[in-house]
């Protein structure tokens, strides 16, 4: 691992757990064939997903917590009007 790229990547997404989960998911696309979005000296596919993450190429967001719960609470606000 590159850690020149492992730093860069580290500004953009300082969280290491969050930083190690999307590169990790980005590298295994990669490997199942998605096309790098940079050109990347290293043939590791971890150095590829981190320093597409440090061009800013990459990023993440989180889901909505308890989707499900909102959607009963908002039929049970209807169901008693």
């Amino acid at each position: 691992m590159n850690n020149d790229y492992l730093a860069r990547a580290k500004e953009r997404i300082p969280d290491p757990q969050i930083l190690s989960v999307v590169a990790a998911k980005r590298a295994r696309q990669l490997a199942l064939g998605a096309r790098p979005m940079v050109k990347c000296d290293s043939k590791q596919l971890l150095d590829t997903a981190l320093l597409e993450i440090a061009e800013g190429l990459l990023s993440y967001e989180f889901a909505d917590e308890n989707p499900v719960e909102e959607t009963v609470e908002a039929e049970d606000a209807e169901t008693q009007e």
